[in-house]
Protein backbone atom coordinates (compact mmCIF):
# COMPACT_ATOMS: atom_id res chain seq x y z
CA UNK A 1 0.00 0.00 0.00
CA UNK A 2 0.88 3.38 -0.92
CA UNK A 3 0.07 6.28 1.97
CA UNK A 4 -0.17 9.95 0.14
CA UNK A 5 -1.19 13.26 2.04
CA UNK A 6 -3.40 16.23 0.58
CA UNK A 7 -2.11 19.73 0.17
CA UNK A 8 -3.78 22.86 1.14
CA UNK A 9 -4.24 24.86 -1.75
CA UNK A 10 -4.27 27.77 0.05
CA UNK A 11 -0.79 27.27 0.48
CA UNK A 12 2.37 27.28 -1.75
CA UNK A 13 2.29 23.94 -3.54
CA UNK A 14 6.20 23.51 -3.36
CA UNK A 15 6.14 24.32 0.32
CA UNK A 16 3.09 21.69 0.72
CA UNK A 17 5.29 18.97 -0.49
CA UNK A 18 8.09 19.61 1.03
CA UNK A 19 6.34 19.63 4.90
CA UNK A 20 4.30 16.31 3.36
CA UNK A 21 7.72 14.35 2.23
CA UNK A 22 9.25 15.16 5.75
CA UNK A 23 6.27 13.21 7.21
CA UNK A 24 7.41 10.19 5.48
CA UNK A 25 4.32 10.06 3.47
CA UNK A 26 4.86 8.03 -0.36
CA UNK A 27 2.83 10.57 -2.39
CA UNK A 28 1.23 13.81 -2.18
CA UNK A 29 -2.64 13.97 -3.88
CA UNK A 30 -2.68 17.49 -5.33
CA UNK A 31 -5.79 18.98 -5.18
CA UNK A 32 -5.73 21.40 -8.29
CA UNK A 33 -7.76 24.11 -6.40
CA UNK A 34 -7.65 27.68 -6.51
CA UNK A 35 -5.75 29.90 -5.10
CA UNK A 36 -2.57 28.23 -4.97
CA UNK A 37 -2.80 25.52 -6.92
CA UNK A 38 -4.70 26.07 -10.14
CA UNK A 39 -3.99 24.59 -13.76
CA UNK A 40 -1.82 27.79 -14.63
CA UNK A 41 -0.19 27.84 -11.41
CA UNK A 42 1.28 24.44 -11.12
CA UNK A 43 2.36 24.42 -14.59
CA UNK A 44 4.27 27.90 -14.18
CA UNK A 45 5.62 26.25 -10.89
CA UNK A 46 6.19 22.62 -12.99
CA UNK A 47 10.21 22.57 -12.68
CA UNK A 48 10.28 23.75 -9.07
CA UNK A 49 7.53 21.05 -8.15
CA UNK A 50 9.39 18.26 -9.90
CA UNK A 51 12.57 19.29 -7.79
CA UNK A 52 10.80 18.71 -5.01
CA UNK A 53 9.25 15.22 -5.53
CA UNK A 54 12.36 14.33 -6.30
CA UNK A 55 14.33 15.47 -3.42
CA UNK A 56 11.04 14.14 -1.26
CA UNK A 57 11.42 10.81 -2.46
CA UNK A 58 7.26 11.25 -3.28
CA UNK A 59 5.21 10.73 -6.43
CA UNK A 60 1.82 12.26 -7.23
CA UNK A 61 -1.59 11.82 -8.22
CA UNK A 62 -4.38 14.54 -8.45
CA UNK A 63 -7.60 15.38 -7.38
CA UNK A 64 -9.64 17.74 -9.78
CA UNK A 65 -11.17 20.50 -8.57
CA UNK A 66 -13.42 20.63 -6.33
CA UNK A 67 -15.55 24.09 -6.23
CA UNK A 68 -16.85 24.11 -9.06
CA UNK A 69 -20.53 23.84 -10.63
CA UNK A 70 -20.55 20.27 -12.89
CA UNK A 71 -24.33 19.74 -12.01
CA UNK A 72 -25.50 23.48 -12.53
CA UNK A 73 -28.49 23.62 -14.25
CA UNK A 74 -27.01 26.74 -16.39
CA UNK A 75 -25.08 25.25 -19.77
CA UNK A 76 -22.63 28.27 -19.36
CA UNK A 77 -21.64 27.26 -15.94
CA UNK A 78 -21.04 23.66 -16.58
CA UNK A 79 -18.87 24.69 -19.41
CA UNK A 80 -16.23 26.47 -17.47
CA UNK A 81 -16.65 23.80 -14.80
CA UNK A 82 -15.69 21.57 -17.60
CA UNK A 83 -12.92 23.59 -18.85
CA UNK A 84 -11.46 24.00 -15.51
CA UNK A 85 -11.51 20.04 -15.20
CA UNK A 86 -9.58 19.23 -18.52
CA UNK A 87 -7.21 22.01 -17.75
CA UNK A 88 -6.53 20.30 -14.15
CA UNK A 89 -6.20 17.00 -15.95
CA UNK A 90 -3.66 18.61 -19.04
CA UNK A 91 -1.72 20.01 -16.12
CA UNK A 92 -1.44 17.39 -14.36
CA UNK A 93 -0.56 15.08 -16.54
CA UNK A 94 2.62 17.57 -17.36
CA UNK A 95 3.63 16.70 -13.87
CA UNK A 96 3.18 12.92 -14.22
CA UNK A 97 -0.06 12.25 -12.37
CA UNK A 98 -1.92 9.02 -14.08
CA UNK A 99 -4.55 8.53 -11.81
CA UNK A 100 -6.94 11.53 -10.78
CA UNK A 101 -10.04 12.15 -8.21
CA UNK A 102 -13.18 12.81 -9.71
CA UNK A 103 -15.48 14.72 -6.72
CA UNK A 104 -18.68 15.45 -8.08
CA UNK A 105 -20.15 18.79 -8.09
CA UNK A 106 -23.06 19.60 -5.17
CA UNK A 107 -26.47 19.89 -7.15
CA UNK A 108 -27.50 23.28 -5.53
CA UNK A 109 -30.35 25.74 -6.01
CA UNK A 110 -33.23 25.07 -8.09
CA UNK A 111 -31.69 21.83 -8.94
CA UNK A 112 -32.70 20.18 -5.76
CA UNK A 113 -36.12 20.04 -6.92
CA UNK A 114 -35.11 18.60 -10.18
CA UNK A 115 -32.34 16.49 -9.13
CA UNK A 116 -32.98 14.28 -12.27
CA UNK A 117 -32.18 16.99 -14.38
CA UNK A 118 -29.09 18.22 -12.37
CA UNK A 119 -28.32 14.66 -12.12
CA UNK A 120 -28.28 14.16 -16.35
CA UNK A 121 -26.34 17.32 -16.65
CA UNK A 122 -23.32 15.95 -14.66
CA UNK A 123 -23.21 12.90 -16.28
CA UNK A 124 -22.69 14.92 -19.75
CA UNK A 125 -19.82 16.59 -18.17
CA UNK A 126 -18.52 13.13 -16.82
CA UNK A 127 -18.80 11.58 -20.30
CA UNK A 128 -16.92 14.54 -21.40
CA UNK A 129 -13.80 14.33 -18.98
CA UNK A 130 -13.97 10.31 -19.60
CA UNK A 131 -13.24 10.75 -23.07
CA UNK A 132 -10.70 12.94 -22.63
CA UNK A 133 -8.91 11.51 -20.18
CA UNK A 134 -8.42 7.91 -21.72
CA UNK A 135 -7.12 10.25 -24.98
CA UNK A 136 -4.36 11.03 -22.11
CA UNK A 137 -4.36 7.95 -21.03
CA UNK A 138 -5.11 8.85 -17.26
CA UNK A 139 -7.52 6.93 -14.88
CA UNK A 140 -10.44 8.65 -13.58
CA UNK A 141 -11.70 7.75 -9.90
CA UNK A 142 -15.18 9.08 -8.74
CA UNK A 143 -15.86 9.53 -5.35
CA UNK A 144 -18.87 8.86 -3.04
CA UNK A 145 -20.15 12.06 -1.74
CA UNK A 146 -22.14 13.07 1.29
CA UNK A 147 -25.83 14.01 1.73
CA UNK A 148 -25.07 17.65 1.67
CA UNK A 149 -23.94 17.10 -2.23
CA UNK A 150 -27.27 15.90 -2.89
CA UNK A 151 -25.85 12.66 -4.98
CA UNK A 152 -23.88 10.21 -5.22
CA UNK A 153 -24.26 9.37 -1.67
CA UNK A 154 -24.97 5.71 -2.03
CA UNK A 155 -23.51 2.71 -3.39
CA UNK A 156 -26.74 1.59 -5.98
CA UNK A 157 -26.49 5.73 -7.27
CA UNK A 158 -23.05 4.38 -8.59
CA UNK A 159 -24.26 1.58 -10.54
CA UNK A 160 -25.17 3.55 -13.83
CA UNK A 161 -21.86 5.24 -13.68
CA UNK A 162 -19.79 1.82 -13.25
CA UNK A 163 -21.99 -0.28 -16.38
CA UNK A 164 -21.59 2.85 -18.84
CA UNK A 165 -17.89 3.72 -18.44
CA UNK A 166 -15.88 -0.03 -17.61
CA UNK A 167 -12.53 1.67 -17.13
CA UNK A 168 -13.59 4.25 -14.37
CA UNK A 169 -12.50 3.66 -10.45
CA UNK A 170 -14.19 4.33 -7.78
CA UNK A 171 -12.56 6.33 -4.78
CA UNK A 172 -13.68 4.95 -1.64
CA UNK A 173 -14.31 7.86 0.78
CA UNK A 174 -15.00 5.76 4.44
CA UNK A 175 -15.22 9.17 6.33
CA UNK A 176 -17.97 10.38 3.47
CA UNK A 177 -19.41 6.74 3.57
CA UNK A 178 -20.05 7.83 7.99
CA UNK A 179 -22.16 10.69 7.09
CA UNK A 180 -25.97 10.84 7.35
CA UNK A 181 -26.58 7.42 7.81
CA UNK A 182 -26.95 5.18 11.18
CA UNK A 183 -24.39 3.01 9.88
CA UNK A 184 -20.87 3.35 7.83
CA UNK A 185 -21.47 2.80 3.98
CA UNK A 186 -18.36 1.26 3.25
CA UNK A 187 -19.51 -2.41 3.84
CA UNK A 188 -22.31 -1.31 1.09
CA UNK A 189 -19.58 -0.05 -1.39
CA UNK A 190 -17.48 -3.10 -1.04
CA UNK A 191 -19.91 -5.48 -1.59
CA UNK A 192 -21.11 -3.44 -4.58
CA UNK A 193 -18.09 -2.40 -6.05
CA UNK A 194 -14.98 -3.56 -4.26
CA UNK A 195 -13.39 -4.80 -7.77
CA UNK A 196 -13.70 -1.20 -8.65
CA UNK A 197 -11.87 0.70 -6.16
CA UNK A 198 -8.98 2.67 -7.55
CA UNK A 199 -8.14 4.73 -4.58
CA UNK A 200 -8.95 5.35 -0.60
CA UNK A 201 -9.54 8.66 1.26
CA UNK A 202 -9.48 8.02 5.06
CA UNK A 203 -9.94 10.92 7.53
CA UNK A 204 -12.54 10.60 10.63
CA UNK A 205 -15.39 12.17 11.64
CA UNK A 206 -18.99 11.79 14.29
CA UNK A 207 -20.96 10.93 11.20
CA UNK A 208 -22.53 14.67 11.13
CA UNK A 209 -19.98 16.63 9.11
CA UNK A 210 -17.19 15.61 7.05
CA UNK A 211 -14.37 17.13 9.64
CA UNK A 212 -11.56 15.82 8.12
CA UNK A 213 -10.09 14.73 11.93
CA UNK A 214 -6.86 12.41 12.92
CA UNK A 215 -7.72 8.64 13.20
CA UNK A 216 -9.59 7.89 16.40
CA UNK A 217 -10.18 11.39 17.31
CA UNK A 218 -13.91 10.37 15.50
CA UNK A 219 -16.34 7.75 15.91
CA UNK A 220 -15.71 5.84 13.13
CA UNK A 221 -14.59 2.01 13.76
CA UNK A 222 -11.18 1.56 11.67
CA UNK A 223 -10.82 -2.10 12.55
CA UNK A 224 -13.98 -3.03 11.39
CA UNK A 225 -13.36 -0.84 8.09
CA UNK A 226 -10.29 -2.45 7.18
CA UNK A 227 -11.12 -5.52 7.73
CA UNK A 228 -13.68 -4.66 4.96
CA UNK A 229 -11.65 -3.39 2.65
CA UNK A 230 -9.04 -6.14 3.18
CA UNK A 231 -11.71 -8.14 1.35
CA UNK A 232 -11.44 -6.59 -1.88
CA UNK A 233 -7.63 -7.53 -2.09
CA UNK A 234 -7.43 -3.95 -2.87
CA UNK A 235 -3.57 -2.46 -2.58
CA UNK A 236 -2.69 0.75 -4.07
CA UNK A 237 -3.25 4.29 -2.74
CA UNK A 238 -4.57 5.80 0.42
CA UNK A 239 -4.93 9.22 1.11
CA UNK A 240 -5.10 10.49 4.78
CA UNK A 241 -7.57 13.39 4.47
CA UNK A 242 -6.56 14.92 8.15
CA UNK A 243 -6.46 18.45 8.02
CA UNK A 244 -5.00 19.98 11.13
CA UNK A 245 -3.09 22.83 12.01
CA UNK A 246 -0.72 20.61 13.74
CA UNK A 247 1.19 17.96 11.30
CA UNK A 248 1.71 15.79 14.08
CA UNK A 249 -1.51 14.54 14.16
CA UNK A 250 -1.02 14.04 10.19
CA UNK A 251 1.88 11.80 11.33
CA UNK A 252 -0.35 9.84 13.78
CA UNK A 253 -2.77 8.93 12.08
CA UNK A 254 -0.21 7.73 9.12
CA UNK A 255 1.29 5.63 12.09
CA UNK A 256 -2.30 4.30 12.70
CA UNK A 257 -3.64 3.34 9.42
CA UNK A 258 -0.40 1.36 8.73
CA UNK A 259 -0.17 -0.59 11.67
CA UNK A 260 -3.99 -1.39 11.08
CA UNK A 261 -3.58 -2.04 7.46
CA UNK A 262 -0.43 -4.64 8.20
CA UNK A 263 -2.57 -5.57 11.10
CA UNK A 264 -5.57 -7.48 8.86
CA UNK A 265 -4.85 -10.64 6.26
CA UNK A 266 -6.23 -9.96 3.30
CA UNK A 267 -9.62 -12.28 3.30
CA UNK A 268 -11.18 -12.31 -0.47
CA UNK A 269 -14.86 -11.95 -1.12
Amino acid sequence: MLYGAMNLPLRSVAKEIRDIGKLGFDYIELTIDAPEATPRKIKEQKKVILEELKRSGMSIMGHLPTFISTADLYESIRTASLKEIIDALEAGRELGMKKFVFHPGRIGGMGRYVKDVARACYLDVLSKVMERARKLELTICIENMFPDINAFIEAKEFKEVFKQYPDIKLTLDVAHANLGAKKNRTSEFVKAFGDRIGHLHVSDNFGREDNHLPLGTGAINFPRIIKELKKTTYNDTLTLEVFSRDKDYLKLSLVKIKKLWDKYPEKPL
